[in-house]
């Protein structure tokens, strides 16, 4: 395969999953800034979730203060901001259009048409109407993009791209929300908390977990009451949680087999050493070195594994 119509592939997937990832991200801190808290402490999500995505400055440059609203119109219509829905949504039809002839009628027709009606639906106000609805909307497009991707693709290497991107991605935002919502609430980790505190971390961990999904999951896995190193085990080491880091590296290792031409190279040297470290990891011995020591570390090395599939595959970076 030609490396640039990988590296299309790889990015139609990987800007597809990340306004996905956005879209949780952003309804986990609308629906926990709806809970009976103090406005600092709200303000403190908000600029938590800007941080995720490393646009604090650029943020602070355009609108000043962390206004709810604001980091809201930020992350989701503003076209300046490349990580904002309506920015990754249209890059995603791009580079879909860009490989037009390589991806299946209903592959493009979803990607076409999940940017016309985003487009369509945040001229005529429908975001501001109801952001939950809209964040559900977000999701469901993506749920629908790989859903038809998988089932109407040929299993070649096309496919294989486009799910090392969507797994790739989805690591390094997996990772970032952890860091950023147990640094929040790092004080609470082992302390002990009033009633009123309790009840207040029980949706702010419920809220975290629907936001990836893994409510039912976590219910079903551990039948308990919800705890935030058992939240971390979840969301880091659990291969069996469809958006965990393990299970996201896991994807990443297999599709990467499918397309390497030699299973001793260095890149695939490094994503199995990654993902051995999350199966053979503990979550005791990872909170008492420090869980924000090792998310950072995880998503350094994620960024460099992107770097080595990037020049190994895909077209070379300008940067």
């Amino acid at each position: 395969m030609l490396s640039r119509t990988a590296d299309h592939l790889f990015w139609m997937s990987r800007y597809t999953e990340r306004a996905e990832n956005t879209a949780r991200l952003l309804d986990v801190n609308y629906q926990t800034s709806l809970l009976p808290q103090s406005e600092g402490v709200a303000l403190v999500g908000w600029q938590g979730l800007i941080s995720i995505s490393e646009l604090l400055p650029t943020y602070t440059e355009r609108y000043g203060e962390i206004r709810p609203r604001d980091v809201m119109d930020f992350m989701v219509k503003d076209e300046s901001n490349p990580s904002s829905i309506v920015s990754c949504l249209g890059a995603a039809r791009e580079n879909a259009r860009a490989v037009r002839g390589t991806l299946t009628t209903e592959v493009w027709e979803t990607q076409n048409q999940t940017w016309l009606e985003v487009r369509r639906m945040l001229k005529a106000g429908e975001f501001e109407r109801d952001p939950a609805q809209f964040f559900e909307w977000v999701k469901f497009r993506s749920h629908l993009s790989r859903g038809v991707t998988v089932g109407t693709m040929l299993m070649d290497e096309a496919l294989y791209f486009m799910r090392l991107g969507t797994f790739l991605e989805r690591a390094d935002n997996t990772a970032r929300l952890v860091d950023v919502k147990f640094h929040a609430v790092a004080s609470d980790f082992f302390g002990a908390a009033s009633e009123k505190d309790q009840e207040y971390d029980f949706y702010h961990w419920s809220a975290i977990l629907r936001s990836v999904s893994g409510f039912e999951i976590y219910r079903k896995v551990y039948r308990d009451v919800i705890k935030p190193e058992r939240v971390a085990e979840l969301l880091i080491l659990r291969p069996d949680m469809p958006r965990s880091l393990h299970a996201s590296l896991n994807e990443v290792v297999n599709n990467l087999a499918m397309v390497a031409n030699d299973p001793d190279s260095e890149t695939h040297r490094r994503a199995g050493k990654l993902r051995a470290e999350l199966k053979y990891g503990r979550i005791d011995e990872i909170l008492a070195t420090g869980l924000h020591a090792y998310l950072t570390q995880f998503l350094d090395r994620v960024n460099d594994l992107g770097m080595h599939i990037s020049r190994d595959f895909l077209v070379p970076s300008s940067a």
